[in-house]
């Protein structure tokens, strides 16, 4: 591996909420397994801070903003370590890990870019590293390709680049997200035989959403949520109350978590009260407009 060139670095790695999918794991390169569908890719996110001391034994350690652990941030560090020397990541996230927001898949592409600043590796490798250690890690099925861009973004071929293809477009709705439960683990649900026949039977015309306007994804997630029969009762019963109030709502796949977009603003207001009533913890939030990136360095 190349020298190290800086000795600290920063990235950021946008959420994101998946409200359709497809498993798609029967390429023989891992890189071109995981989903196609399409989600939402989300302006809050998770950075991640390198720092790599060279010289002496080699050494890797990942330090989050919560107990952890960071298994497949870690992995991503461990892979790209430079060498000999001793690399720290320390990640921050703006969103609960494990509910379907696209944390860990966030964490591990932030660590990816943040450690390939460091080494100069190039930027395919971080991401496929990123990808295989969320892949082979139980974190997702295509949340690294997903956030490699920002806006409403649809995934037409399973994998990351060059064999997996995502295409972008701009998102302007803003956006309700919030949790109403424990975190569900995403490989209970990929190990589920009868969770993946519901879940190919439900995604079935999911490629409308490719030249579809917002609302055709938006009302194929609703559509997925109520077929695919992932979410728990609190999570549909969220989901109808604000359907009921004028919104689109979906569940965020794998969460015990929903997302929504308001079809106006009276439905808007008449959504945040309800949620408030209800003493469900929601946030509003708009799409990024762009994906994964280097941020410039803080000061020591």
């Amino acid at each position: 591996m190349s020298r190290p060139l800086a000795a600290t670095a920063r990235a950021f790695a946008p959420g994101h909420v998946t409200g359709i999918f497809r498993p798609e794991m029967t390429c023989r390169d891992p890189r071109g397994r995981g989903s196609v569908g399409a989600g939402i890719v989300l302006e809050l996110g998770a950075v991640a801070e390198a720092r790599f001391v060279p010289g002496g034994r080699t050494t890797t350690k990942v330090v989050g903003d919560g107990p952890g652990p960071w298994p497949i941030s870690g992995e991503v560090a461990r892979r790209l370590a430079p060498r000999p020397g001793g690399l720290t990541v320390r990640l921050m996230h703006d969103l609960p890990v494990g509910q379907g927001f696209g944390m860990s898949a966030a964490g591990a592409l932030a660590t990816a870019l943040a450690v390939r600043a460091l080494t100069g590796v190039s930027k395919s490798r971080a991401v496929e590293v990123a990808h295989l250690a969320e892949l082979f890690g139980g974190g997702g099925l295509g949340g690294v390709a997903a956030i490699l861009g920002g806006g409403l973004e649809v995934r037409t071929r399973a994998g990351v680049p060059p064999l997996g293809r995502v295409a972008h477009r701009a998102f302007a709705p803003r956006m309700l997200v919030g949790i109403v439960g424990r975190p569900i683990p995403s490989p209970s649900v990929l190990g589920d035989r009868r969770a993946l026949a519901r879940i190919a039977a439900a995604s079935r015309g999911w490629e409308r959403t490719i030249d579809g306007a917002p609302e055709v994804f938006l009302g194929l997630a609703e559509r997925f949520t109520d077929r695919a029969g992932l979410a728990s009762p609190a999570v549909r019963a969220v989901v109808r109350g604000l359907r009921r109030r004028g919104a689109w709502a979906a569940q965020a796949m794998f969460g015990e978590s929903f997302f929504a977009v308001p079809r106006s603003p009276p439905a808007r207001a008449e959504c945040l009260d309800w949620l408030r009533h209800e003493g469900i913890r929601a946030v509003e939030i708009g799409a990024a407009r762009t994906g994964a990136h280097l941020q410039p360095r803080r000061p020591d």
